[in-house]
């Protein structure tokens, strides 16, 4: 599964920061909110929440937010009727684009989407237009200088997982949604450390970007979208260039 949108190594980046500021934790603690007032508030009999905690503990939010979030969700201290919306739509380019958000006033975060992607010249689209471009992947990143490859890959292939890369310093491990918990439940029982978790839409078909300019006003229009408090996750089926990567990020 190689060629993973390369946003996603900018996203690890941008997310160290934003947990030191709390704002991934206030946007982790909505999804657990959500899957709790859902699918109830134990984790052994809720699948979406179990792989929530799992994304939460692999950001390192604190068990006691985990634990609020959870209480807060089930009805024990009251939960905002917050409601998923998901958009699609295209950038500059030919990019497609998902953007997956959770609010409670749909109105608000329509206006907020709209315009970052008029911003950046984009355009919504209807449902179903650019979904068809994904799949549903749980990936899992491990440090590559914490694991032998060799190891990493009986215990994850062992426990359900399709396959395993290096990209940048780190190990991606790919599964199905299905087989996502499982996996990282085996890896933390091997005592193998997770950078992060997630069950992600990852594209069929990439769009190869080598333009600066433009790559530049892709990373800018994502970064926005996912500034917007109620948006949760920003998908895109950009491949932009290692170099153009590393000149961007540095400049």
């Amino acid at each position: 599964m190689s060629g993973h949108s390369k946003w996603s190594t900018i996203k690890r980046k941008k997310a160290a920061t934003d947990a030191r500021r709390g704002k991934i934790f206030s946007k982790l603690a909505r999804e657990i909110m959500i899957a709790a007032r859902d699918g109830g508030a134990e984790p052994s009999g809720n699948p979406v929440l179990r792989q929530v905690i799992q994304k939460a503990r692999a950001a390192n939010m604190p068990m006691d937010n985990i634990e609020r979030a959870i209480k807060k969700g089930a009805g024990q201290s009251g939960c905002a009727a917050y409601e998923e919306v998901v958009y699609e739509g295209y950038a500059a380019g030919g990019v497609g684009l998902i953007v997956q958000a959770l609010t409670d006033n749909r109105n608000r975060t329509t206006s907020e989407v709209r315009k970052i992607f008029n911003r950046y010249h984009g355009r919504l689209s209807g449902q179903g237009s650019v979904a068809r471009l994904f799949r549903r992947r749980g990936c899992i990143t491990v440090p590559a200088d914490k694991v032998q490859e060799d190891r990493l890959l009986e215990i994850a292939v062992r426990a359900g997982a399709d396959d395993v890369n290096e990209e940048n310093g780190q190990f991606e491990v790919w599964t199905t949604p299905e087989a996502f918990s499982g996996v990282v439940e085996a890896l933390r029982s091997a005592a193998i450390p997770v950078t992060s978790c997630e069950v992600t839409l990852v594209p069929d078909v990439y769009i190869s970007i080598s333009d600066a300019a433009l790559a530049r006003t892709l990373m800018q229009f994502f970064e926005a979208l996912e500034d917007l408090d109620d948006v949760q996750s920003v998908y895109n089926n950009a491949d932009i260039t290692d170099e153009l990567i590393s000149q961007l990020t540095e400049s």
